[in-house]
């Protein structure tokens, strides 16, 4: 059976995905005070992060149309399967369905299923990579779905950024404290919520100590890692994710571990110095 995996552009493309015609991307749009960018190949984070760093109003998204999911699922593929970031951050999941609810009125046998992240980024990467898994090892397409399910309720993301400004402005951080502590450069250590929201777990002065509590916090809460992916993701600070890579490698000797740069709207989220980790 042939199949087709589409990522929203939240979600960081693993090389090989980009020469791969069973992987798309349906991108979402940023706006930086009124300059609109594209999140598909063309997007250019150092010029992003310098309109960011020049702008003084907050960057937005917007997320992909119906009809921009619809195209994608329109295609030959025997399996088609979305995996959109958390739905309870942004539209894409809702956008993505109701997509799957257009076609499915002219072709109510393509066989489409959409996956809630209750992630972003980096976890949107480990989730397909988990969908391709689950196919290539012959998989149903029920059975696909299953296991891709179970593998996301066991999946925390982590992440420490150099400032919330971006998530707070944009009202992705409900229900999560105001900081006031700017000043002292205190840096919370964040993560997922089962529910696909973000919840603060613990806090450190200076960057360098909140990325060593957060390592704490992924060692203490990570189970079996000799048989899961680690992934990090950074934003402009390489030397940063390599450093953690290689300490929780150390630590929890994972199957596979990688890194990427973020694409644009973890770029936008995640800012300039920022990092997700996923395991």
């Amino acid at each position: 059976m042939s199949y087709k995996i589409i990522i929203d552009s939240c979600g960081e493309f693993l090389p090989e995905w980009k020469k791969d015609t069973r992987f798309s991307s349906v991108p979402l749009t940023l706006n930086v005070g009124g300059y609109e960018i594209v999140d598909d190949e063309t997007f250019d984070q150092k010029d992003f992060l310098r309109r960011v760093a020049e702008c003084p109003e907050c960057p937005k998204s917007a997320c992909p149309s119906p009809q921009s999911y619809r195209e994608e699922f329109d295609c030959d593929a025997d399996h088609i399967y979305a995996v959109t970031l958390s739905a309870e951050l942004s539209g894409s999941y809702n956008s993505a369905v109701a997509g799957k609810n257009m076609l499915h009125e002219e072709k109510p046998e393509k066989k489409i299923y959409v996956f809630n992240s209750r992630s972003a980024s980096i976890g949107q990467t480990l989730i397909g990579m988990k969908i391709q898994e689950c196919e290539e090892e012959g998989l149903s397409f029920e059975e696909t779905i299953a296991a891709v399910e179970r593998y996301i309720k066991t999946q925390i993301t982590y992440f420490v950024l150099e400032t919330l400004d971006a998530l707070r402005k944009n009202g992705r951080l409900t229900g999560v404290k105001a900081l006031v502590a700017t000043a002292l450069k205190i840096k919370p250590v964040m993560q997922s919520t089962d529910d696909g929201n973000i919840c603060q777990i613990d806090q450190a002065r200076g960057i360098n100590k909140a990325l060593s509590r957060m390592v704490e916090h992924i060692v203490a809460n990570t189970r079996d890692p000799e048989n899961r992916i680690l992934a990090i993701s950074h934003c402009n600070c390489p030397e940063r994710g390599r450093m953690l890579l290689e300490e929780l490698k150390t630590r929890l000797a994972p199957k596979a571990a990688f890194l990427l740069d973020t694409a644009g709207v973890s770029s936008l989220y995640a800012s300039d110095g920022g990092v997700i980790v996923v395991v």
